[in-house]
């Protein structure tokens, strides 16, 4: 309870510094004129509310979105996972060694092609996934709560629309896409589809 009225003091904070006009910054003006930097930063933002609230170190956004999606889809293999959470090959792997040596998943060898392994989330998996249920929400209405109800959904909107944009013009303009081994980019590709990111 403490944490969500800490959380909450400095979102009215943060909204209470966002309505004064803020000193002339050549550097912060043309930092803030550029997409790339504003995502990443506001991913930076999310991340360290999911951590304040989620009140662990040993587990990463990156895990949580995993083991959600294992729950919802039981004995995935690693392709199919990094199609799903757009990761390239080396960062599922990792993720998915992290979260088996933890015992929140088990992997085991694809009957069908030995050459792969399929993952399904554990007891332990589910448990953890529950507990953190309340948090993680939270922790999304925090990071979005500066906007209005209605600013929200033309937020979310606008960023669904570029994400769905760029996917399609990448498969659209590179029909092998769709045949890259575990989601690696073929060389000839110049966006790859899956980005490397914080395990």
């Amino acid at each position: 309870m403490t944490t969500q009225r800490n959380s909450t003091q400095k979102t009215a904070a943060a909204k209470d510094a966002a309505s004064r006009p803020a000193p002339f910054n050549p550097l912060r003006q043309l930092m803030f004129s550029r997409p790339n930097f504003l995502i990443r930063r506001l991913h930076q933002i999310g991340a360290a509310i999911f951590y304040e609230l989620c009140h662990s170190e040993s587990i990463t956004p990156l895990q949580v979105g995993m083991l959600t999606a294992l729950s919802m889809n039981p004995w995935l293999d690693q392709k199919a996972i990094g199609r799903e959470l757009a990761l390239d090959r080396t960062t599922t792997a990792e993720v998915l060694k992290r979260l088996s040596e933890k015992g929140l998943i088990e992997t085991r060898v694809n009957p069908d092609d030995r050459r792969s392994r399929l993952s399904v989330i554990t007891k332990d998996g589910l448990k953890l996934i529950q507990e953190l249920q309340d948090s993680v929400r939270h922790a999304q209405e925090l990071l979005m709560e500066p906007l209005s109800a209605e600013d929200q959904q033309v937020f979310m909107g606008l960023l669904t629309r570029l994400v769905e944009a760029h996917e399609l013009r990448d498969v659209a303009a590179r029909p092998e896409a769709s045949t890259a081994v575990d989601g690696e980019p073929p060389s000839t590709r110049r966006r790859p589809r899956a980005v490397k990111r914080p395990l």
